[in-house]
């Protein structure tokens, strides 16, 4: 029987305050990682898109970490998450790949799919310039991104590996639904929205990373019941320390060796 989804605890969401416990065999991994011979190259292409309100910088770590082990990787280039804000103003605006009732008041609610739209050209653009499929790494939002991105781009994106992402319900089983429903955003219109989405199965493989010390997304709304060929991997990491853990890396580095 699936778990019902729902927003992470309190308690949960201060540990998020130790997230430095989580960082500890960082520098290690980074370490050992510097000294793996450059000429251990693989021809697989990755992307990684970082989580709400963050940037490349959060996980240039682990870029690095990846790009020691061989592969080529980079950022999402876009600067900021803000999870699409100020793209749209209205539902119209968005592409043809969203089924939604373009009729209804817009108060935020397709600011996350015009951001999708907005990776999706991007994606494109990189897996025809290197002439391969691209492998889509992502942190908490990152990850519902990569995850539509590969929805819509099944020949352009080999495989999708999420971080604490909130598979099930977009923001409403975080801890920053409060933030949405103050701006007026119907967290149940996009929870329907999302799961309109997911009768599309994604058709490459998927590694879900999730944590039941998640202090910002439910760990039950970070599994996948609809996807093809689905691995969940259960963590004892924070939300804010997924995307600079050792042990999360080498999960990551295992799927792209065995997916990519």
């Amino acid at each position: 029987m699936q778990p019902k989804p729902k927003p992470p605890s309190r308690f949960n969401l201060l540990r998020e305050a130790l997230v430095a416990v989580d960082m500890i065999g960082a520098p290690a991994a980074l370490l050992k990682a510097s000294q793996i011979k450059p000429s251990d190259k693989t021809n697989a292409h990755v992307m990684v898109l970082p989580g709400f309100g963050a940037n490349d910088l959060s996980t240039a770590p682990m870029r690095y970490f990846l790009r020691k082990h061989g592969y080529s990787v980079e950022g999402w280039g876009l600067g900021i998450n803000t999870g699409g804000r100020g793209i749209i103003s209205d539902l119209d605006e968005l592409s043809d790949r969203w089924d939604v009732d373009r009729s209804r008041p817009h108060k935020g609610e397709a600011e996350v799919p015009a951001l999708c739209d907005l990776v999706t050209e991007r994606v494109r653009q990189r897996a025809e310039e290197v002439g391969a499929p691209v492998a889509l790494v992502g942190w908490s939002l990152g990850g519902y991104i990569a995850r539509e991105v590969a929805r819509d781009l099944p020949k352009h994106v080999s495989t999708i590996v999420t971080m604490g992402s909130p598979v099930v319900g977009g923001p409403k089983y975080t801890s920053v639904a409060p933030l949405f429903r103050a701006r007026g955003i119907d967290v149940d219109w996009v929870e329907e929205e999302v799961a309109k989405r997911q009768t599309r199965p994604l058709e490459q493989p998927v590694t879900a990373i999730y944590s039941k010390q998640d202090g910002v997304v439910g760990w039950q709304a970070s599994l996948d019941h609809t996807s093809l060929n689905v691995e969940h991997i259960e963590v004892s990491v924070s939300h804010m320390g997924l995307g600079l853990n050792a042990e999360v890396w080498d999960i990551v580095l295992q799927a792209l060796h065995t997916h990519a």
